[in-house]
């Protein structure tokens, strides 16, 4: 499949990518960004590169599946990718210290695992439960490690020299890679695919509202990112979400 080959691609070249920044930023100084993005002639070069794999590859088979997908179905999709994410949560939770929290994290994904039959039905969240969002980027800013520059991902889109090994660490983390091979790919692109269907209303308001899409991204996803390492302390949330816009 040409979405799965893509996907493959995309994770290998990511790695090499991140090793190749991390060479190029400690012999570097200085560049023609900003602050918080000194990297910025290339992030706006992987970011264009994005945009087009976005509008012919990933937004068309994006619009079909949500097209030929029941609401009710498409809502379960994503409930069960949800609550597979859980396990890294919960992870996570540990690693920051957080027991109380990782104890309630631990319920939310154990109702709906039984009860919600898999997380396809959200039933954690109906009796009180709310989802709680840790990842090893977060756990690395708790134990103090810098987010660093600005960093956009081929495919993946914005992230950070700290937030993209954690995104590394968290697929690692992630049940679906124990399975075989080909149920692994087979739900990495159905991942892929309703996740970014779910940003096609996002992306919609975001082409109409930014004069910059490229700031507008960057600005959203470094100020979600602090509120998040913080636990929603001292910041201010956008109404729009941005990660993984870029595919």
């Amino acid at each position: 499949m040409k979405c799965t080959k893509l996907l493959n691609f995309s994770h290998k070249f990511n790695k090499i990518f991140m090793l190749l920044m991390f060479v190029i930023i400690s012999s570097c100084s200085t560049t023609g960004g900003s602050k918080n993005d000194p990297l910025e002639p290339m992030n706006r070069a992987i970011f264009s590169f994005n945009e087009v794999v976005d509008e012919n590859v990933f937004k068309p088979i994006a619009k079909g599946y949500k097209y030929v997908t029941p609401d009710p179905v498409e809502t379960g999709v994503s409930n069960f990718f949800s609550n597979l994410g859980e396990v890294s949560t919960i992870a996570n939770d540990v690693f920051q210290f957080k027991f109380k929290q990782a104890g309630y994290d631990f319920a939310r994904f154990t109702i709906n695992t039984t009860i919600g039959v898999l997380g396809i039905f959200d039933v954690a969240s109906t009796v009180g439960f709310k989802k709680n969002e840790e990842d090893f980027g977060q756990t690395l800013g708790y134990w103090g490690i810098p987010q660093g520059p600005y960093l956009v991902l081929p495919f993946f889109g914005p992230s950070s020299f700290r937030d993209a090994p954690g995104l590394m660490a968290d697929r690692e983390m992630s049940p679906v890679e124990n399975l075989h091979h080909e149920e692994r790919q087979s739900l990495t692109v159905l991942n892929a695919v309703d996740t970014r269907a779910r940003l096609l209303r996002a992306t919609k308001i975001l082409d109409a509202a930014a004069k910059d899409k490229y700031l507008f991204i960057r600005e959203s996803y470094l100020q979600k990112r602090e509120m998040l390492v913080n636990d929603g302390q001292n910041t201010e949330e956008f109404e729009i979400d941005v990660d993984g816009v870029d595919y």
